[in-house]
């Protein structure tokens, strides 16, 4: 390979740089409808399952717009353009901001390589330096968004025939496939320019058609009205007057359909909470196969709203399931609830008569030495008694609270006296403590026992 020869291809490879373009501050990128009208996307969109999320300007100055992220089905959308026009904005945006510097930075790599490889007298080694030079510059383009391809092409097509002579200067008769491959000429989509007032309005239009949820539709037609507004004299009356009777008449068709579809989630929860509150299951199902037909009769325009209303409705209905059979059990037990109010009902009216005397204690008001020794024999053994009942599993714990308040209650009976009779203050307020416990359980006995005698509720 002659020095002559690598200098051709280095002043080739110079020749072609041209000068940097100025840089821009943002990549506007296109989303293209199946029809091709095409959207704005400030910036890279993204593709989350079945949607596509982008930033969509709305007016506002060029240099900093107001961005409306939005939401629409991946299906609205022709990928294979979209990602065309994604990859000439890509490229367009490198070869604005980096690619030259880039570029003449890989030039200069490259020239410093092929001048140590002409002044080599390793033929050998300057081959394989060549050749690695040779694929630094052929796989370039593929990860510098396609920048300088056709520059790069023409001078890797040089740089083979240059390897090829340093190959023959070498004796070397072995092929290298890769030298076969050339960089890829990269298919762009024609850039378009910044979207004006009018068509900024009709995508916006477009895409409130498209979005499917309700509040974006109307977030995104209020939009419309700004920019009207915004648009000014830029806008012919007619065409101002024409987009803004377009928006008002949908966001007014939105709103009455939400009214629609709110009074009928209203009035089928109302009923299906009202069944279910009295356990009529087959009255809350009958509630819930109406939701399709409810949903028919207004259009079907509000996916969001049945999804809700059906997994509330459905809430009754396992709430309805819930209370029958909280009923039926209760149906089982209520004999037992009702014998065991029978049997301890002499014991919880002494405790009830004595509550006088145990906030007296509980207050350090008395009662009189000769009302504590009365207590203490109405008191006495009661509670062994109450211990040695039988009850039902589920009255357990009602009853242990029970046998509770009666020791209490003979506790501060019992304390009450002592303080009494040694006259210490710090005795009477133990005293008070075990009286206000037995009150406070006496009254959840009672609450407990009440209960167990109504028929459940849905809390």
């Amino acid at each position: 390979m002659t020095t002559r020869l690598f200098s051709f291809v280095v002043l080739v490879w110079l020749a072609a740089a041209p000068s940097a373009r100025a840089a821009t501050d943002a990549t506007l990128f296109r989303l293209f409808f199946q029809d091709g009208a095409s959207v704005v996307s400030y910036g890279e969109f993204a593709r989350l399952d079945d949607q596509v999320v982008f930033s969509m300007p709305v007016g506002g100055p060029a240099d900093q717009p107001r961005l409306h992220v939005v939401s629409l089905p991946s299906s609205q959308i022709d990928w294979e353009r979209t990602e065309r026009y994604a990859a000439s904005a890509r490229f367009q945006h490198y070869a604005d901001t980096r690619g030259e510097e880039d570029f003449q930075q890989l030039s200069g790599d490259i020239a410093r390589v092929l001048n140590d490889v002409a002044l080599a007298t390793d033929k050998n080694a300057a081959l394989d330096q060549a050749e690695r030079a040779r694929k630094t510059l052929a796989d370039w383009p593929a990860t510098h968004y396609g920048y300088r391809a056709r520059d790069v092409r023409e001078v890797v097509a040089l740089l083979d025939e240059a390897i090829s002579d340093l190959r023959a200067s070498a004796g070397r008769n072995d092929f290298n496939l890769a030298l076969v491959a050339t960089p890829e000429e990269t298919g762009y989509e024609p850039l378009l320019g910044a979207p004006g007032v009018a068509e900024q309005i009709n995508a916006t239009l477009r895409v409130a058609r498209l979005a499917p949820r309700v509040a974006d539709r109307i977030s995104l037609l209020q939009e419309v009205l700004a920019l009207v507004v915004e648009g000014g004299s830029s806008l012919p009356s007619d065409e101002a007057s024409r987009f803004r009777r377009i928006a008002e008449d949908q966001i007014h068709g939105e709103v009455e359909i939400d009214e629609r579809y709110s009074a009928m989630s209203h009035r089928l929860l109302a009923s299906a909470t009202n069944a279910a509150g009295r356990a009529r299951i087959s009255d809350v199902e009958r509630v819930l196969n109406q939701v399709p037909k409810e949903d028919e009769r207004l259009g079907g325009r509000r996916p969001e709203v049945v999804q809700a209303l059906s997994t509330a409705l459905q809430l009754q209905l396992e709430n309805a399931r819930r209370l029958r059979l909280m009923l039926d059990q209760w149906q089982i037990r209520r004999g037992s609830y009702r014998e065991y109010q029978r049997e301890v009902g002499s014991q919880l009216m002494q405790l009830v008569k004595i509550q006088p005397s145990l906030d007296a204690i509980r207050r350090l008001a008395g009662p009189s030495p000769t009302t504590l020794v009365r207590l203490r024999g109405r008191l006495s053994g009661g509670a062994d008694r109450l211990q040695r009942m039988t009850v039902p599993d589920e009255l357990r714990m009602t009853h242990a609270l029970l046998v509770s308040a009666w020791r209490f209650a003979e506790s501060a009976v019992d304390i009450r006296y002592s303080a009494v009779s040694s006259g210490d203050v710090a005795i009477a307020w133990q005293a008070s403590s075990s009286a206000a416990g037995a009150m406070l359980m006496v009254t959840r006995v009672q609450h407990d026992i009440r209960a167990l005698l109504e028929p459940p509720r849905l809390q």
